[in-house]
């Protein structure tokens, strides 16, 4: 396999992981960049265990989703139920000490990088098997009680409070999940790349995310996965010198499907269109 295909699916999955940890808390209204946070914290673990302590891969597995829901499970006790605004400062804040708490750590490579991660075989067949299974246990998620509840609660909190739906504890299961979810795109993130580097975990990666997410669609976790090779097979498809402009390019796509699309390229209704096409 060529390293440029081998780079397109593995960011693929890897950003799939992401904006699935992304839509998440989004079903109950909660835009939650502190996944990102989680991403780069079992990142930089996993990495550190391999390469410091030779841990076997799936004990590094295991504890990096571990990680990433701890790190979701004590802000939730606070931002379970609170405004979109709140939980985006919340996550934002935890992004800006976790990175900087990387860049002034000699163990982590502070801002050079941390390289020599061990190589895992097969890893790419199973980053996907993995995130077969991490699309399987949102799928049940959406198509359950839980999924129901969070469709009320994004459309009116108080609506839902009254049908009997614990908003904060429904808020703080969304984020936990969406937690451990980060923490194993983290942990294969750092395996699949080899290397870690603190300024990848910026603005900019949050800014991609949410391209590919409302891009997508943010109503259906199947959004993504049409959105998200399109907009990481446009690097190969482009000429360099316009590749370079991506995080322009992925702004200006993100404002039209808002003005145009505003329920992304796929929604619930589309899903029904299918539905009943297929069985005709």
């Amino acid at each position: 396999m060529s390293s440029v295909l081998y780079y397109f699916l593995a960011f693929t999955g890897i950003n799939i992981l992401m904006c699935w940890s992304i839509y998440l808390p989004y079903r109950v209204g909660q835009l939650h960049y502190l996944t990102v946070a989680c991403m780069l914290a079992s990142a930089y673990f996993s990495g550190f265990a391999a390469r410091e302590w030779s841990w076997p891969f799936a004990l590094i597995l295991a504890a990096g989703i571990l990680i990433g829901v701890l790190i979701s499970l004590l802000p939730s006790f606070a931002i379970g139920d609170a405004p979109c605004f709140t939980v985006v400062i919340v996550g934002l804040t935890i992004i800006f000490i976790f990175k900087t708490a990387v860049e002034n750590s000699a163990a982590l490579g502070g801002t050079i990088g941390f390289f020599g991660i061990p190589e895992v075989q097969h890893l790419l067949p199973l980053t996907y098997l993995l995130l077969a299974a991490a699309g399987a246990f949102i799928y049940r998620i959406d198509h359950s009680r839980l999924g129901r509840a969070a469709s009320v609660v994004f459309v009116d909190k108080n609506t839902a409070a009254a049908l009997g739906v614990d908003v904060k504890q429904l808020g703080m299961f969304f984020q936990i999940a969406a937690g451990g979810i980060a923490g194993l795109a983290g942990t294969l993130y750092a395996f699949l790349i080899g290397s870690l580097f603190p300024e990848f975990f910026n603005l900019g990666v949050i800014g991609t995310l949410m391209c590919m997410l409302f891009t997508g669609g943010h109503s259906t976790m199947w959004g993504v996965v049409v959105s998200v090779p399109i907009l990481e097979g446009m690097q190969l498809l482009l000429p360099s010198a316009i590749a370079s402009w991506r995080q322009v390019i992925y702004a200006l796509t993100l404002i039209v499907i808002i003005l145009l699309l505003p329920g992304g390229l796929i929604t619930k209704r589309t899903l029904v269109r299918f539905k009943g096409r297929s069985r005709a």
